[in-house]
């Protein structure tokens, strides 16, 4: 999804629908797992992609040509450093590598900590 920047999605669906077949079933189970950890949060499209809101942003998830991106903001990732060591990260991005299991454990935790990071600080 090279031209994702610049692509307007109406909604979560429209986005999946756009990616290649081959990714469509991690980033809906990506999905599920957010929504299964987030029950109150919103899905909305944020700078062209996928995002859940509760109190703000919780996190962001995306299709790139060789990873998926994983936004859950810079304590998101500082915060489970040690379980991302296995992963390229930068300050608030993880990177999945494509052909390779995503840790849908580790994203459901990462965003339980992220619904209370913002549930307190109440926004």
């Amino acid at each position: 999804m090279d031209n994702q920047r610049y692509a307007q999605y109406k909604d979560i669906d429209d986005y999946i629908a756009a990616a290649p077949d081959s990714i469509q079933p991690e980033l809906q189970k990506i999905r599920q797992v957010i929504k299964k950890a987030a029950p109150g949060a919103v899905e909305t499209i944020s700078y062209s992609m996928p995002a859940f809101k509760q109190n703000g942003v919780l996190v962001y998830f995306a299709a790139f040509k060789d990873h998926i991106g994983f936004f859950p903001g810079a304590s998101g990732v500082s915060n489970f450093r040690q379980e991302l060591k296995p992963y390229d990260t930068s300050k608030g991005t993880v990177r999945f590598p494509l052909g390779a299991p995503v840790p849908y454990g580790l994203i459901e935790k990462i965003v339980k900590f992220r619904v209370k990071e913002n549930s307190s600080r109440g926004e």
